[in-house]
């Protein structure tokens, strides 16, 4: 499925949901080669095949974890 933003804007396609957080898939053109991982407090509505966020794309990729860091990492 494909994420956006309240704003419409692509933020990544969903790779794993584990009930808590939704992990991005790192080939998604957005992701910089890396998962990501974002609340599922954010969703807003689902529509069809694709999950539109209550946060612009760009608040949601300023706010996002990155998933694929070494254990201890705790930068975004």
């Amino acid at each position: 499925m494909e994420v956006v933003g309240s704003d419409k804007g692509h933020v990544g396609t969903v790779d794993k949901y584990d009930g808590k957080d939704i992990k991005l898939t790192k080939s998604d053109s957005a992701a910089g080669g890396h998962h990501h991982l974002i609340p599922s407090s954010w969703v807003g509505t689902l529509n069809g095949n694709t999950v539109i966020l209550n946060k612009t794309a760009r608040e949601a990729m300023a706010e996002w974890k990155v998933s694929d860091r070494p254990e201890g990492d705790v930068k975004k």
